[in-house]
């Protein structure tokens, strides 16, 4: 498949309700290069503005296999996908890229982004990011205590990204 015309912009003018792009939505977390990469259905997260940049922040626990190529890459990208891919999202943030490609099992089409990361041709809309910052989620910090218990009884903490936005497009 031919790469889709890509429609260049500046995150600023993302028109979208951010719960909903990020939390009802869903999105694919992708790390790695072209033949080497993997990927994630996540629904946590947020978009905004750090140290005067334009960012996004991502959390992903370590026992999942694309934390692997969050930690060796530079870059990741934000896939967003009409309501039509649900059940593809669904197969990747359900099944592992260790045990078999559930990229094509979900029939996605991975192209190189500009710089080098992977997205996804179906995606209406494509965040990629350069990570700045990476932090694990410290239990004696949450000034919520009922977190630890709810969220992460298992104690598997999550480790938030902030990569800046350093392209944007819709297609």
């Amino acid at each position: 498949m031919d790469a889709p015309e890509r429609s260049t912009m500046d995150p600023s003018d993302i028109i979208s309700n951010p719960f909903e792009l990020i939390g009802e939505d869903w999105m694919l977390i992708t790390a790695g290069e072209m033949g080497n990469f993997n990927t994630m259905t996540a629904s946590w997260g947020a978009l905004g503005v750090l140290w005067g940049r334009k960012v996004a922040f991502i959390v992903i626990r370590p026992h999942r296999y694309t934390f692997q190529f969050v930690e060796r890459s530079d870059t990741f990208t934000l896939c967003f996908f009409p309501e039509q891919y649900r059940e593809a999202l669904n197969i990747c943030g359900t099944k592992s890229g260790r045990d078999g490609d559930k990229v094509a099992e979900a029939g996605l089409t991975p192209l190189p982004s500009p710089c080098g990361s992977v997205y996804f041709a179906e995606a209406c809309l494509v965040l990629e990011c350069r990570k700045l910052y990476a932090q694990d989620f410290d239990p004696a910090l949450f000034v919520d205590k009922s977190i630890d218990a709810e969220v992460y009884p298992a104690k598997d903490y999550h480790r938030m990204y902030v990569g800046e936005i350093i392209g944007c497009w819709r297609q």
